[in-house]
């Protein structure tokens, strides 16, 4: 259940205990009706060579993402319960709390400092990304982030802990797990069952450390054979291709209890600049973006996905002028009204060059979720990190960001949060023997 436990278990008793006393009072169900019951991340990464479930309903798979369908499991609260918990919630926090929720930061080293003890302390960040040198055994990764979680426990929301972890050349596991397969090995392949099992693995693999969100699946189209950063990344060259094989690796990674992030929106496909360097520019017109970019995207949305990611992209037939990743026309207008997403949308990592080389990062953070943004992903520098915080801060003050945003923002972060019944409970080391043997029958299936 999202904790902080006792705030949780407080309300879900309340709830509860209303609702029996209604129930009572209307003397119960009739008979055969049960009632009502419903409710980095990079687009380029450090470069690898490739290397060879959570309660489900009745039919065996869980409720899409953004079901209200639980089942009474402890802490899934009816929908009336949950909206009730996480009002009361976000109405207790402070607004330094709220701000902490805005960002995702990253970390240095494989143990916690001071600084990131500060982070959590004073700015009470919403959560921690992880890169390939935070992560050294699986034992070091739970000891790190069961460190981290025994710190925020002087907060009332427990962490997004969240890691760029794809297949192929972009992993942050050591040698110690055997790698998975790169999307586009998966994807031709042209097997859904399969490619569902991968993303299962997915989430076993960071779960098994006590990561609650991966950025994955990959939704660009390999539509440009000299993009430097895609390639086989991407699960194929036609959009009904990512299409299908995204959104099997999506169902795959929710279905075993982790938040899958689909990115790069608008789509970083058709691109030839490594927006690590600079601004990628995409000059197709809106016929040609709903045909074949965005495509994945809305068919992801329609599958009840829960997070996007948006890139450092200049898409000049929505927005001219200002990057995808802090653009209202991009953030607002297409993806959340045109195409009806009203999940958490978070930004690609805002310390890359196409934004840190160029644009003052906090500015360009305040004006990320005045645009929609839910999230501030800062993958790198302590300073940089807080920087944002403090711009945020300042926004929200002055009333740049005001209150009934602010709290709009942090409210589908605290409902994602709930939904995936988050908690700062310590874990022990996982089972890489046997997760590695799992993988390998996996390979055996695509040799």
């Amino acid at each position: 259940m999202l904790k902080r436990e006792t705030k949780w278990m407080c309300l879900t008793m309340l709830v509860v205990i209303l609702l029996l006393a209604v129930a009572g009072c209307r003397g119960g169900a009739e008979p055969g009706n049960p009632g009502d019951n419903g409710q980095g991340a990079s687009p380029s990464e450090e470069i690898q060579e490739p290397q060879t479930s959570s309660p489900a309903d009745e039919d065996g798979t869980p409720p899409p993402s953004g079901s209200t369908d639980n089942k009474g499991e402890e802490g899934n609260l009816p929908e009336d319960g949950t909206d009730e918990a996480v009002t009361e919630l976000l109405n207790s926090m402070t607004v330094k709390e709220k701000i902490g929720q805005l960002v995702l930061v990253g970390i240095e080293g494989t143990t916690m400092d001071d600084t990131s003890r500060r982070l959590l302390k004073d700015y009470h960040v919403g959560g921690f990304i992880f890169f390939k040198d935070n992560i050294e055994n699986a034992q070091q990764s739970v000891d790190l982030l069961n460190e981290l979680k025994k710190a925020n426990a002087v907060n009332p929301v427990p962490l997004w802990l969240s890691i760029d972890e794809e297949g192929g050349r972009v992993t942050r596991f050591p040698d110690e797990y055997v790698k998975l397969p790169s999307s586009g090995k998966i994807g031709r392949s042209d097997d859904l069952t399969l490619t569902k099992q991968v993303g299962g693995l997915i989430a076993q693999k960071v779960s098994g450390v006590g990561i609650n969100m991966v950025f994955a699946p990959v939704l660009d189209i390999d539509s440009n054979p000299d993009n430097p950063v895609i390639g086989d990344r991407s699960f194929g060259t036609t959009a009904e291709a990512v299409s299908t094989q995204g959104i099997a690796s999506m169902k795959g990674i929710q279905e075993n209890g982790v938040v899958p992030v689909v990115k790069h929106f608008p789509g970083h496909g058709d691109t030839s600049v490594d927006s690590h360097l600079g601004l990628p520019v995409v000059d197709h017109d809106l016929k040609r973006l709903h045909e074949l970019e965005l495509a994945p995207f809305q068919q992801a949305i329609d599958e009840g996905a829960d997070v996007v990611m948006v890139a450092h992209l200049l898409m000049k037939s929505i927005d001219p002028d200002t990057p995808s990743s802090y653009s209202k026309p991009v953030i607002n207008d297409l993806l959340r009204e045109e195409m009806g997403f009203k999940g958490v949308v978070i930004t690609d990592d805002m310390t890359m060059g196409a934004i840190s080389g160029s644009t003052d990062v906090g500015e360009a953070s305040v004006k990320s979720v005045v645009a929609g943004s839910n999230m501030i992903l800062i993958g790198h520098e302590y300073a940089l990190e807080e920087a944002v915080i403090q711009a945020l801060t300042e926004a929200a003050h002055s009333g740049v960001i005001p209150e009934e945003m602010l709290n709009d923002r942090v409210r589908a972060t605290l409902e994602l949060k709930h939904k995936y019944q988050l908690s700062d409970e310590p874990l022990k080391a996982p089972d890489v023997k046997s997760l590695n043997q799992e993988t390998k029958a996996v390979l055996d299936q695509l040799k």
